[in-house]
């Protein structure tokens, strides 16, 4: 019997990692960047062990959302429909909308100032361009596919950046495995915070359900349960990425006395690899996180919001086009007209995210767990374990956060 070429099976495992990776792309935008070179440039690697655990976190609900999408022809909130009705499928869809609208102004500023910083023009025009940009994408004939190639290609050139300055900068292994041990330093906690909620995005977990059937979609599968999980590189590839930045700001600017209040100071750290060109090249990477994100969290909040409607879920129908066209045309009119995002709109997402976010953790952790639709692919006993530890950590923040909005 003659062997089967290589070629096209690893191109088909190539080509499994893609929605792990666009979850990753999504997750880690110019918000994630500014956290963990804060956290590097302040205390260090003692943080370290907090990526590890977020990143933990987030391999598991990843996880279980990629076998959802693979279990069922359903979507996930066509599931949640089913099990719950509409009003919850609403509140979930709709705020999902809210909050990846007031993100998309934060990722239409990011592109906007790291495009004006480099150039030194006028921020406003570079919001009205990147915007123009990423609704243009929307109308190509398959918007999956070109989708696809941007956040792979973003994400591996970050990717390189980090790592080889990562190599060049030497930090020493002691001090690395110093950061894995659990600690919490005076003063860190709101970046701890920040970085978990940031980190373990359940709104981009539950994203991969409907990448996974995308991706089956794209493929002509009419059983979904033949497209292979490999959500796992793409939150692996997350967590070196956010790992790579924190050693990197710890190594450099930490040692330095150097205090993160600019773009341009976040830069420095890569000064091992690129001298006196490293701020360019961090706002070039800061850009990059950024117009991942301006696309990615447009998409999500768009498709989400079609499906909650009954609109459907394809990315390339048109009428889930115009709902992602709304979140990027939305979110860049907040980014012209303020320049900077507004309290009163951080407080808003806040807000819906205090309430929408464990609603969707306890969702996803209620389906993954009904055998009746995930047959073989339902929550074994230990992920339920690990997935119950991670609900906890969820209400936890959530409750830091209401207690935020009451007290501050």
């Amino acid at each position: 019997m003659k062997a089967q070429p290589s070629g096209p099976k690893a191109l088909q495992w190539l080509n499994a990692l893609v929605p792990g990776i666009i979850t990753a792309a999504v997750v880690f935008g110019p918000s994630k960047m500014t956290i963990t070179s804060k956290m590097g440039a302040s205390y260090g690697t003692s943080l370290l062990w907090i990526v590890v655990v977020a990143i933990a976190l987030m391999a598991i609900y990843t996880g279980m959302a990629a076998r959802i999408g693979r279990a069922s022809k359903l979507s996930f909130l066509g599931l949640v429909r089913q099990k719950w009705g509409q009003p919850v499928t609403m509140f979930i869809g709709v705020g999902i909308f809210l909050v990846t609208t007031s993100f998309q102004a934060g990722n239409a500023i990011g592109a906007g100032v790291a495009m004006a910083e480099l150039t030194h023009t006028s921020t406003t025009a570079w919001v009205i361009l990147f915007s123009l940009l990423a609704i243009t994408m929307l109308f190509f004939r398959s918007f999956y596919k070109l989708l696809e190639k941007v956040m792979i290609s973003i994400v591996l050139l970050m990717l390189f950046s980090f790592v080889t300055t990562l190599v060049l900068s030497r930090p020493s292994p002691a001090i690395l495995l110093e950061g894995l041990k659990p600690s919490i330093p005076d003063g860190s906690m709101p970046l701890v915070i920040a970085f978990v909620a940031s980190c373990f995005s359940l709104v981009g977990a539950l994203y991969q359900s409907y990448l996974v059937q995308e991706r089956a979609k794209s493929l002509k599968m009419q059983d979904n349960r033949k497209v292979e999980d490999r959500s796992l590189p793409g939150v692996l590839l997350l967590g070196v990425m956010s790992a790579c930045v924190m050693i990197c700001a710890a190594t450099v600017l930490h040692t330095r006395g150097i205090a993160i209040v600019s773009a341009a100071d976040m830069g420095k750290s890569l000064e091992p690899l690129f001298g006196s060109f490293s701020t360019i090249l961090f706002l070039v990477g800061l850009l990059g996180a950024a117009i991942s994100s301006l696309i990615g969290n447009a998409t999500l909040g768009g498709t989400l919001l079609g499906d909650a409607l009954g609109k459907g879920y394809s990315m390339n129908d048109a009428g889930i086009k115009m709902y992602i066209a709304a979140v990027m045309l939305i979110g860049g009119i907040i980014a012209i007209c303020f320049g900077k995002l507004p309290l009163e709109l951080i407080v808003f997402a806040q807000s819906i995210t205090i309430f929408v976010v464990p609603t969707i953790g306890v969702a996803l952790f209620s389906v993954a767990n009904d055998r009746q639709i995930m047959g073989d692919l339902v929550n074994s006993g230990s992920t339920k374990f690990f997935a119950a530890i991670g609900l906890l950590v969820v209400f936890c923040l959530a409750a830091i956060h209401l207690q935020q909005l009451i007290f501050n």
